[in-house]
C-alpha cells in the first residue's frame, strides 16, 4: 500500500509518530513520579548501572553528603562523585588519586557492602550498597549521627554507673570482710555458670534449627547463629532489638497475630514465606511457646523455627509426578482400546474403497470416514506421547540446523502481526533426541505462543548449553550433566498459577471449546521426558512465557551418517506364504486377516497366546507369526515371542501394539519388529517382507 492512507486507516509511520510521543509523554510523566517518590525518602538513594554511571538519586543523597545540585545529572560517572570528596578532603589525608582508584575499584566488584563513614564535619553516615541484576548498584545513605551519640551517650551513663557500683561495692566489701570467703564461692559458681551459659550456647547453634526468646514488649532477649543468621543479622547484634526490626516489615506483617496469641498465653505453630539469604523464596515453620511465670503472667515466648523450603519443594514434586503418572497410565490404556476399534474402522474403510473404487459414495463418505479416523489415530498418538509409549529412534541431531529449518516453516504458520526470530549461544548443540516428534513440539509451542498473542508480539526460539548440577537435575527427574536447552519465548498474555500447575495434563485447554484437543502440551512434555530430558516453564500474565527443552547432549563426533533410503517393498515376496495370527479382539483379527489375504498369504488365527502355541508346535508349515502384545491368558505377545524363539528358532515373529512400545520394552530385544496400531496394508507389508524373503 506504499504508505498511502487506505480504507480510512491512519498510514503507519504517522501511527509511529503518534506512538513516540505517547511513549515519550509516559517516559517522562514517570520519570517525574519517580524523582518526586524518591525525593520524598528521608535517606540517600542512588543507583548506578554497570559502567558506574549514575541512572537515579535523590535530593536527600545530595543534602547528606553536601553535594551540588549541578553535580547531580544522569550519566555522571561514579568516580566523578568520589574525586569530588577526595579534593575536599572527606577521606582524611593522602593521595587524592590513589583514594580515588580503591574506592572504584571496590565498586567495580558490585558486592554488598554496609560501612559507616565519618564526615568531616562530625556527621555519621551509614553507607548501604547492593548489586543489581545487571551488574550495577543501589546504595541507600542514612544519617545515624543522632543515634551514634545517643549510643555513646548511654555508654557514657552505663561507665558512670559502672563506676559507681565498683566503688559501692569495693565499701561493702572493705566493710564485710567476714563475707570474703562466700564472695570467693559466689565468684566460683559464678564462673561456673558463665562456663555452662557459653556451653549451651555453644549447642544451640551448632543444632539446625533457629531459636530465639522475646520478652513480652516484643524484645529479643536471646537468638542462636542460625537465627539471626536467617534474618541477616549477627547473634550479638539481634538482642534488645525489636521483632519488627529484626525480620523486616513483610515478614512482621505475617506472624504479627501469631505473636499477639503467644504473648496471650498460647502454643502456636504456623509457617511463612520469606525471601532467602540466596534471593529465592524460602519457606519457614515456626513454633511460639509461652514463658508463663509462677503467677500465672506471660513473661515472653520461646521461638523455635526450621526451614521447610526442600520439603515442600520435595513434596509438591512428589504430587505432582504421582499425578502425571496415573493420567499416563490411564491415558496408555484408553489409548490400547482406541488404537484397536481404528484399526478395524480403518481396515474396513480401506477394504470398501478398494473393492468399489468407482462408486461415488465412496468419495462423499468413505472419504471424510477415513479422514476422522486418522485424526483419531494422530489423537492418540499424543495421548502416547503422553503416556510415555510412543516408538522413537533418538539419533544425535544438530539443534541449531533443526531450528533454523523449522523456523520457516513456523513463519509461515504465524500471522504476519508476529515477529519470529531465533538465537543460540553455541555454534554446534548435538542432542540425542528423534528429530520428528521434536519438530512437532516446537510447531506445538509456536501455535500455542500464536493463540497468547492474539494482537501480535515476538516469537523467539533460542538454544544453548545448559550444565544441570545435583539440585537442578533432581528438580527435573534426570542425571546431572550437560543437556541442549531449546528455549521458546514469547510475550504474550501469560499464564496464572493455576493454570500453570496443570498445563501439561491432556485435555486441559484454556481455549474454547472446539479449538484444541488440550494435547499439545502434554505431547511436548512425554516426548521430552521419554527422550530422557526435562521440561522448565515460566510465566507471568502480561509478561509473556518461556518453555525450555532440555535434551541430552552428545558430542559432535558421535553423529552418525546419512542411511541410504530403502527401496520400495513387494508384494509377492508373501505370496502362499502361512502365517499365524494371534488376536483376542475378533474384529481386529478379522481386518488383519483380510489385509494378509490381499497380500496373498494363507491365514490361520488363534484367540490368545497358549491357542498359538499349540499351533506353532503341530502345523509345520507357519512360515510367519504376527501376533498382539497384549493378549488374555498367561502367555501374552511378548511370552508367545519367547516360546517362538525356543521352539522354532528359524521362524520370524512380528508384534502388533496399541500401546506402541519399543523395541527396548519388548523383552530387551530391538530387532523384534513392531507394528503400532492402526496400521495400514503397506505398513503390514513393510513389516513382513523382510521376515519372508
Amino acid at each position: 500500500m506504499s504508505g498511502q492512507d487506505v480504507g480510512g486507516f491512519q498510514p503507519a509511520a504517522e501511527a509511529d509518530k503518534v506512538d513516540e510521543a505517547e511513549r515519550a509523554s509516559f517516559d517522562r510523566r514517570y520519570r517525574e513520579m519517580l524523582s518526586a517518590g524518591l525525593d520524598l525518602l528521608d535517606q540517600g538513594v542512588t543507583v548506578f548501572d554497570a559502567d558506574l554511571h549514575l541512572v537515579a538519586w535523590n535530593k536527600t543523597f545530595l543534602q547528606l553528603l553536601d553535594f551540588p545540585e549541578s553535580l547531580a545529572r544522569p550519566g555522571v560517572s561514579f568516580e566523578t562523585f568520589i574525586r569530588y570528596n577526595a579534593e575536599r578532603g572527606d577521606y582524611g589525608p593522602g593521595e587524592v588519586e590513589q583514594q580515588v582508584a580503591e574506592r572504584v575499584a571496590r565498586a567495580r566488584d558490585f558486592q554488598t557492602h554496609i560501612t559507616e563513614r565519618v564526615r568531616p564535619n562530625g556527621q555519621i553516615l551509614s553507607i548501604r550498597g547492593f548489586p543489581l541484576p545487571h551488574q550495577g548498584f543501589i546504595t541507600v545513605y542514612t544519617d545515624v549521627t543522632g543515634q551514634r551519640q545517643g549510643q555513646a551517650k548511654s555508654a557514657r551513663h552505663r561507665a558512670e554507673l559502672e563506676a559507681h557500683i565498683r566503688s559501692r561495692t569495693e565499701a561493702l566489701t572493705r566493710a564485710n570482710a567476714e563475707l570474703t570467703a562466700a564472695i570467693e564461692d559466689n565468684k566460683a559458681i559464678t564462673c561456673a555458670l558463665r562456663r555452662s551459659e557459653k556451653r549451651l550456647r555453644e549447642i544451640s547453634d551448632a543444632i539446625p534449627a533457629a531459636v530465639a526468646y522475646f520478652d513480652r514488649d516484643w524484645s529479643y532477649r536471646y537468638a542462636n547463629k542460625g537465627y539471626a543468621e536467617w534474618f541477616g543479622w549477627l547473634a550479638s547484634d539481634v538482642e534488645g532489638r525489636q521483632i519488627r526490626e529484626v525480620i523486616g516489615r513483610e515478614v512482621f506483617a505475617i506472624v504479627e497475630p501469631w505473636v499477639t496469641r503467644a504473648l496471650a498465653g498460647e502454643r502456636v505453630e504456623y509457617e511463612y514465606t520469606l525471601t532467602g539469604r540466596d534471593g529465592m523464596p524460602a519457606q519457614a515453620r515456626s513454633t511460639l511457646v509461652p514463658d508463663i511465670g509462677p503467677d500465672g503472667t506471660v513473661l515472653g515466648c520461646y521461638v523455635h523455627s526450621v526451614d521447610v523450603t526442600e520439603s515442600r519443594r520435595t513434596l509438591a514434586a512428589l504430587a505432582q509426578a504421582q499425578k502425571m503418572e496415573a493420567i499416563g497410565q490411564l491415558t496408555g490404556g484408553l489409548a490400547h482400546d482406541f488404537n484397536n476399534m481404528l484399526t478395524v474402522v480403518i481396515g474396513n474403510l480401506v477394504a470398501l474403497k478398494e473393492n468399489h473404487p468407482d462408486d461415488p459414495l465412496t468419495e462423499n463418505f468413505v472419504e471424510p470416514a477415513m479422514h476422522a479416523a486418522n485424526r483419531g489415530a494422530e489423537l492418540i498418538r499424543r495421548l502416547l506421547g503422553f503416556a510415555r509409549r510412543q516408538p522413537l529412534e533418538p539419533k544425535p541431531v544438530e539443534v541449531n540446523e533443526l531450528i533454523l529449518g523449522m523456523s520457516k516453516l513456523i513463519r509461515r504458520s504465524l500471522p504476519g502481526t508476529i515477529a519470529v526470530s531465533t538465537a543460540s549461544r553455541e555454534p554446534c548443540l548435538v542432542a540425542l533426541v528423534d528429530a520428528h516428534p521434536l519438530e512437532n513440539a516446537l510447531l506445538n509451542l509456536a501455535l500455542n505462543a500464536r493463540d497468547a498473542m492474539p494482537n501480535g508480539g515476538e516469537l523467539r526460539i533460542e538454544s544453548s548449553l545448559e550444565h544441570l548440577n545435583l539440585a537442578a537435575a533432581a528438580d527435573l527427574e534426570v542425571p546431572p550433566g550437560d543437556y541442549v536447552q531449546i528455549a521458546v519465548s514469547d510475550n504474550g498474555m501469560g499464564m496464572d498459577g493455576s493454570t500453570l500447575a496443570r498445563v501439561f495434563e491432556p485435555f486441559f485447554t484454556t481455549k474454547q471449546f472446539g479449538t484444541g484437543s488440550g494435547l499439545g502440551m502434554s505431547m511436548v512434555y512425554g516426548f521430552i521426558k521419554q527422550s530422557g530430558g526435562g521440561v522448565r516453564i515460566r510465566s507471568r500474565q502480561a509478561r509473556g512465557t518461556t518453555v525450555a527443552l532440555l535434551l541430552p547432549s552428545v558430542a559432535e563426533a558421535d553423529r552418525p551418517p546419512e542411511l541410504p533410503v530403502e527401496g520400495a517393498v513387494d508384494e509377492a515376496d508373501l505370496a502362499g506364504k502361512l502365517v499365524l495370527l494371534a488376536e483376542d479382539d475378533a474384529d481386529v483379527r478379522t481386518v488383519v486377516r483380510m489385509q494378509l489375504a490381499e497380500l496373498g498369504c494363507a491365514v490361520v488365527e488363534a484367540e490368545n497366546g497358549a491357542e498359538a502355541a499349540d499351533m506353532v508346535e503341530n502345523i509345520p508349515a507357519i512360515a510367519l507369526v504376527i501376533s498382539d502384545v497384549v493378549m488374555p491368558g498367561v502367555m501374552d505377545g511378548r511370552a508367545l515371542a519367547r516360546f517362538v524363539r525356543r521352539f522354532r528358532p528359524e521362524l520370524p515373529v512380528v508384534l502388533m501394539s496399541g500401546f506402541a512400545e519399543s523395541g527396548d520394552e519388548l523383552d530387551g530385544d530391538p530387532d523384534l519388529p513392531l507394528l503400532s496400531k492402526p496400521f495400514s496394508r503397506d505398513k503390514l507389508l513393510a513389516a513382513l517382507r523382510p521376515l519372508a524373503a
